[in-house]
């Protein structure tokens, strides 16, 4: 008698369809589409003004794209970051948002509320129900901090924490709200080599616990170490995507990080203009969230 085993099915996370952002006349994002599937761990490269962190915006509800749809496991997302939340996809900021002034264990508290259902008058009444989801939701994120190497500084203020131990409390808030999806903007910046590394084993990890992966990253060693799949933005177009090893042989890819201009390359005359418009919108949406 023979037996036969069967592959674990492959099923899309994510699936962004013609995205563009647009900011007035400018162009940031020009219809891209990425997906990401289960058990992957996908990368986003490219230059400085690429776009990539007002897509990651678009993916998150932080942005309504001018054009093109976003859906996580076959639905539509709605353009409310909370709700995205709900949905299933967590992210990470480049600069680090982190409550200073809160322990280590109430940031990751935090990130539970959207997985929490007792409502107002449960929580100042102290009902049963309210006292043992607050148990749970303070076991789960002990469990995280456990996860993330952080559980022996579950009461120091988050300020007080090293600049690598504050990337994974912000991952371990993120991975709070129960993901199915992960987005990363810039985890290793700002890291020693020692704590890149250590980056590096805590996404192999997420992965491994069943949440796909899609990270932004500017240490191309990393990304290629790391990815399934990398995608490259040049100008807010998506230029070429596939295994690490094929993307960093490609010419274009080569030419976009030397700036050098290549055949057919998105023209380069608003590029100064598109980064600079990036970079309001981005300033304007962080003032919004304070």
């Amino acid at each position: 008698m023979t037996t036969t085993t069967t592959a674990p099915t492959t099923t899309t996370v994510l699936d962004a369809s013609g995205v563009t952002m647009r900011f007035g006349g400018l162009t940031a994002v020009r219809s891209v589409d990425l997906t990401v599937n289960t058990g992957e761990i996908v990368g986003l490269i490219g230059p400085n003004g690429a776009g990539k962190t007002t897509f990651f915006n678009c993916l998150t509800g932080l942005y309504v794209p001018t054009e093109g749809k976003v859906a996580y496991k076959g639905t539509v997302l709605p353009p409310k970051p909370h709700l995205v939340t709900q949905a299933g996809i967590a992210r990470t900021f480049q600069n680090i948002r982190l409550f200073a002034n809160m322990t280590v264990l109430e940031n990751v508290l935090v990130g539970r509320h959207t997985r929490t259902k007792e409502g107002l008058w449960s929580a100042l009444l102290r009902l049963p129900g309210f006292r043992k989801a607050e148990e749970a939701s303070r076991e789960r994120a002990m469990e995280l901090l456990e996860f993330t190497g952080l559980a022996a500084k579950a009461d120091h203020l988050a300020r007080n924490l090293p600049y690598g131990e504050q990337r994974k409390l912000e991952i371990a808030r993120a991975l709070a709200s129960e993901p199915g999806l992960l987005l990363l903007d810039e985890p290793t910046a700002g890291m020693n080599p020692q704590e890149t590394r250590a980056a590096e084993e805590l996404i192999f990890a997420i992965r491994d616990q069943g949440i796909a992966v899609l990270v932004i990253e500017h240490d191309i060693r990393f990304i290629m170490n790391l990815c399934d799949r990398v995608a490259v933005l040049v100008q807010g177009e998506k230029i070429v995507e596939g295994p690490a090893e094929v993307v960093q042989a490609d010419e274009r890819v080569i030419a976009a990080y030397l700036g050098e201009p290549f055949e057919g390359a998105p023209g380069a005359a608003e590029a100064a203009e598109v980064e600079a418009a990036e970079g309001d919108a981005h300033s304007t949406t962080e003032g919004d969230d304070k």
